[in-house]
């Protein structure tokens, strides 16, 4: 059983930057994809970043394209997501989840494949 715990969520201010953090317990981290996804109020949860097990290969939505950047240290069993340029349409609950996956370069993009989830953690970009 693998506990995912997100940090770093908070208010700010539209164009600026804000780093999430998912701390991962109770499993072999680097055995799992990791991806980020958020929901909006009214909305579908919606895919936000993947990176594969050893952090060679990400992929992302097209939203956040160019502005998120999501990483990984498998020695401290955490994964990240870097924001920039933050848009008032960025605010969301932001959920870390993991996919136990063999293959080394494989980025899960959808939800329905991950495994386990975290609480989330609330970003609230005001513009």
């Amino acid at each position: 059983q693998v506990q995912l715990v997100e940090s770093g969520g908070g208010l700010v201010q539209a164009g600026n930057s804000l780093r999430l953090s998912c701390a991962a317990s109770g499993g072999t981290f680097s055995m799992y994809a990791m991806a980020w996804f958020r929901q909006a109020p009214g909305k579908e949860r919606e895919f936000v970043a993947a990176i594969s097990r050893r952090g060679t290969d990400t992929s992302y939505g097209d939203s956040v394209k160019g502005r998120f950047t999501i990483s990984r240290d498998n020695a401290k069993n955490t994964v990240y997501l870097q924001m920039s340029s933050l848009k008032a349409e960025d605010t969301a609950v932001y959920y870390c989840a993991a996919e136990y996956q063999y293959n080394y370069y494989y980025t899960p993009r959808t939800s329905g494949a991950m495994e386990y989830w975290g609480k989330g953690t609330l970003v609230t970009v005001s513009s």
